[in-house]
């Protein structure tokens, strides 16, 4: 028996059926597996576990993958950094679909990728019979099929990632580039504003060159008149929110109906998250 299929690295993939149709996903910084199984029966076609912004650990991380297990979402999940440790420790986990942060070169994404790969392709561990990814070594030919299942998604968000974009899509085994507006916005001299005009000239000439190498592009945007614009450019997985946000944003409404006096200030800002 092989490896699970990847059902979300062949719907990013160039040409993939339903044609073109963005992924669309959200962002769980909550930490738990109670929200987390609660979102994944939303509709949403991927749940992204936060490790690097959001107090996660292995274990937590592990709860809400057997939380999001049963609903046809797909899990990815952002180390706290991308180093074939962390990384070794998140596939034995079950995990298929990495999405590395702050990735400024090709040798990085390279690293990346052999992190993900057992050898001779790459420098994966091999810890089969102590790891849910194969079940416990049940999965007879996991060992022989992991590789090409898993997803690797390089995440640029500085100036200098920006520069490096071409190389870094050269890199074989590179799914997908995802932009982080939040930092990138932040790296280009405009903190806190992703939604400055030179900060979207330089996301939608990535997007244009990731589409064009053939790869996927990806982003996290809250303001949806900017989501719609990206998937219109060509982003193929696209994060609309945070679950975070989404209960920041209802608590304060609700409380705004029937105390108003004291419900949170908000922004109608385009914001990220």
């Amino acid at each position: 028996m092989p490896a699970p299929i990847n059902h979300f690295k062949n719907a990013i993939r160039t040409g993939a059926v339903p044609a073109n149709r963005a992924q669309i996903g959200l962002w769980l910084g909550l930490a738990n597996s109670y929200t987390a199984e609660l979102l994944a029966g939303a509709g949403f076609d991927w749940l992204l576990i936060d490790g690097e912004h959001s107090p996660n650990d292995l274990r937590t991380i592990l709860e809400q993958l057997q939380a999001i297990a049963p609903y046809p979402t797909a899990p990815i999940v952002r180390p706290v950094w991308p180093d074939s440790v962390r990384i070794k420790q998140i596939l034995d986990l079950g995990v298929q679909t990495i999405l590395a942060p702050m990735v400024d070169t090709a040798e990085q994404a390279a690293g990346v990728v052999a992190a993900t790969r057992y050898p001779p392709e790459g420098i994966r561990g091999v810890g089969s019979p102590l790891a849910r990814a194969s079940q416990f070594n049940r999965t007879a030919d996991y060992l022989e099929t992991a590789n090409e299942q898993i997803c690797v998604l390089i995440q640029i968000e500085t100036a200098l990632g920006v520069t490096n974009l071409d190389s870094i899509l050269t890199v074989e085994g590179v799914d997908g580039v995802f932009i982080g507006p939040a930092d990138l916005s932040a790296s280009m001299g405009h903190l806190n504003n992703p939604a400055h005009p030179e900060v979207q000239a330089v996301i939608e000439d990535c997007i244009a060159r990731i589409v064009k190498a053939g790869k996927a592009p990806g982003i996290l945007i809250g303001d949806e008149t900017l989501a719609k614009r990206y998937i219109d450019l060509g982003a193929m997985f696209v994060g609309v929110g945070t679950d975070t946000g989404l209960l920041l944003k209802s608590s304060a409404e609700l409380v705004g109906r029937f105390n108003p006096e004291k419900a949170p200030a908000t922004s109608d800002e385009p914001s990220v998250y």
